[in-house]
């Protein structure tokens, strides 16, 4: 059984910041062949002030973590292979997740088993 994640702040195991971060990390690897930390950094920071939210920096750091372990290591695994001719369908033209992609659903169950 895999061992949860634990946040400071409860409020901070947000599965739709997880998953958009796991779609980022997948992506972005796609497209380069690594695996951007920086990237995941950037766009945790980019969603949580879209959504005017705030987080603590080690829950920061911990989610981001998550996000590249389950895409480098569970998306394969549960099926889920990313490639370049589908990151597009990943997400909408204002790069928000695109909720009616099968791919992004698949992703969101995984994240709220990872949380």
């Amino acid at each position: 059984m895999p061992v949860k994640t634990e946040f400071i702040e409860a409020s901070s195991a947000r599965p739709e910041l997880l998953c958009y971060l796991v779609a980022i990390a997948a992506s972005s690897y796609a497209l380069t062949q690594e695996w951007r930390i920086d990237h995941v950094v950037s766009c945790c920071r980019e969603w949580l002030h879209k959504a005017d939210a705030t987080m603590h920096w080690l829950d920061r750091v911990r989610l981001g973590q998550l996000a590249l372990k389950i895409a480098s290591r569970d998306l394969l695994g549960a099926g889920i292979a990313v490639r370049l001719s589908s990151v597009s369908a990943l997400f909408t033209s204002e790069m928000e997740l695109n909720e009616a992609s099968t791919m992004v659903q698949r992703m969101m169950s995984l994240c709220q088993e990872a949380l």
